[in-house]
């Protein structure tokens, strides 16, 4: 992203192809105190800027990635326990608002999908993964200049590779 705090963490390449550009993220997680939830929002408030320049740019643009935020109560199993957690908290969902509502960007699992109990991480305490306790945090999005559809999406749960699952979107 051109920002040495987060480059040299790794969390993000982009790459540019004629008719879109598409990126893999992966955005702080603040769990681990306020030092890293600053830097968190820190990331947000770079990465909102990026999605403003390609709508400036009209850049059809997809990034897909662990965001590490749920974004409604759908995706979380605990809703009410975790509104003071990392990941949870009214200030991150809210920054997934704006760029669903005032940047014209689109959460492609769930313009599919609304099931509750979709999830693609869990804990790995207290047996989360069989009691499928978990959160959605991983997404595709796209802004409004992408012009392909999603037609199918699915949470890939057939092997465990880690404390999250693969979210699979196929697009048109």
């Amino acid at each position: 992203m051109g920002i040495e705090e987060f480059d040299k963490e790794g969390r993000y390449i982009e790459c540019e192809f004629k008719d879109f550009n598409i990126a893999s993220a992966y955005f702080p997680s603040g769990s681990s105190g306020d030092v890293r939830q600053e830097a968190k929002y820190r990331f947000l408030d770079s990465f909102e800027k990026k999605l403003l320049e390609c709508n400036q740019n009209e850049t059809p643009f997809l990034f897909c990635g662990d965001i590490n935020i749920v974004h409604k109560e759908i995706d979380i199993k605990n809703w009410k326990s975790n509104q003071k957690n990392s990941g949870c908290l009214p200030e991150e969902r809210a920054w997934l608002d704006k760029i669903f509502e005032e940047l014209g960007c689109t959460d492609a699992f769930r313009s599919i999908n609304k099931d509750a109990e979709e999830y693609t991480w869990w804990s790995n305490r207290g047996n989360a993964y069989n009691n499928n306790v978990g959160w959605r945090i991983d997404y595709h999005i796209f802004n409004k200049f992408f012009s392909r559809t999603p037609i199918r999406t699915s949470v890939y749960k057939q092997e465990r590779f880690s404390d999250h699952a693969p979210l699979i979107v196929e697009y048109e």
